[in-house]
């Protein structure tokens, strides 16, 4: 499994060779994978921004998530972290963005949405995709998991085109 300075690298690699940038949207790491993006060197050629967006209200005001829509799915939800991701692709104006939202712990999991469950989005240039997982541990583990999943989600899409 690689770590996340060679996730970052090969992502960097991957965005520079296209002359492509990325930006994120963060909740439950709160700014964790603008930090692992931004501790390589030269990452302006290839990193726009960070957005961390922990509370309902930042959501609504730096991404343009509709209020009602976090009302109606919550704000650890497909609807939601979709949303985050293409408003911090639109807004940020770059080819690519991530977006993470979910219940890193150990307070304020619930029956349908555990400690650990993360809704991950990712914005491209042919559109959006979002995938939940749940993982297991503690808040540091959750949060180092979905930091992981989320670069090698971004990654993925990335080579893929």
């Amino acid at each position: 499994m690689p770590s996340i300075p060679d996730l970052v690298e090969r992502l960097a690699a991957e965005l520079k060779s296209r002359g492509q940038m990325m930006a994120t949207a963060e909740s439950c790491t709160g700014g964790l994978i603008a930090g692992a993006c931004t501790d390589l060197s030269g990452s302006s050629d290839w990193f726009e921004r960070g957005l961390v967006s922990y509370s309902n209200r930042a959501k609504t005001e730096l991404l343009g998530v509709s209020p009602d829509l976090i009302a109606t799915h919550g704000a650890v939800s497909e609807a939601v972290a979709r949303a985050m991701a293409e408003g911090a692709r639109e807004r940020s104006g770059v080819d690519w963005a991530v977006a993470v939202t979910g219940v890193a712990g150990p307070q304020g999991g619930s029956p349908d949405k555990p400690v650990g469950t993360v809704w991950f989005a990712w914005a491209t240039p042919a559109g959006s995709h979002s995938e939940r997982r749940l993982f297991e541990g503690n808040r540091a583990a959750v949060r180092h998991a979905t930091v992981m999943h989320a670069l090698q989600g971004l990654l993925t899409r990335v080579t893929s085109v």
